[in-house]
């Protein structure tokens, strides 16, 4: 069986971690690591209470947090797998996103929730946008077809090592991504679902100003790595 951890980031998300890590396939999934990012309520002693390895990076940024998680990961993991501590995502799901690793067809295997189910009000018109500007780059700088930017995704560890990941923010996703072209990766989209977060704030797509911030580095992260 596939030597598997799963990463999930998380900044103050008491309201909805425990549901998200109840739900989260033990037999996947070797070692639960939540990337505690600063949080000022109860999420790292949440996620301890669920059984989850905590570590704590109080820089903030999704690409920080997942960093930082990542040394923390055990040295004989074959793959790792990164997802919302919101509960947007199906962690079951996870399963779709291991078995090509497992079976040799793929390196990065990406949830994508433009060619599955995505709840109603869940993504937003901004973040629909964004997503399709940003895939539409990507296909004429890269000449590879991405469908989505999303989050829920899981990855070969000796490949993600190998992409020597350094955005500590809004730029991560779109970086592992085109990282993985440029290094001749195995690539794979599978379709996910994703509804609306079950409690707490929605840190990016409801905050206008977060939002501006995460779309330009997006964008920014795409035109660097062109001319990387």
């Amino acid at each position: 069986m596939l030597r598997a951890a799963v990463i999930i980031p998380a900044l103050n998300e008491e309201e909805s971690l425990g549901a998200t890590l109840d739900r989260v396939p033990r037999s996947l999934f070797q070692t639960v690591i939540v990337a505690d990012n600063g949080s000022t309520d109860r999420t790292a002693e949440i996620a301890r209470e669920h059984g989850a390895i905590v570590v704590s990076e109080p820089e903030r940024g999704y690409g920080a947090a997942c960093l930082a998680a990542l040394a923390a990961v055990p040295p004989d993991t074959e793959a790792v797998a990164f997802m919302q501590a919101d509960s947007s995502e199906d962690p079951e799901e996870a399963a779709l996103l291991l078995a090509p690793i497992a079976e040799g067809r793929a390196d990065l295997v990406l949830g994508s929730r433009v060619m599955g189910r995505a709840e109603r009000g869940s993504v937003r018109m901004h973040q629909a946008f964004g997503n399709r500007l940003a895939t539409f780059l990507i296909r004429i700088l890269f000449g590879y077809r991405y469908t989505d930017l999303g989050p829920f995704r899981a990855i070969r560890l000796e490949s993600l090592r190998a992409l020597g990941m350094r955005d500590r923010n809004y730029g991560w996703t779109v970086e592992m991504q085109i990282k993985a072209l440029l290094h001749g990766l195995r690539v794979l989209e599978v379709p996910v679902s994703y509804r609306r977060r079950i409690a707490g704030e929605e840190k990016v797509s409801g905050n206008p100003i977060a939002s501006v911030k995460a779309g330009t580095k997006i964008l920014w992260t795409v035109a660097k790595l062109k001319a990387w």
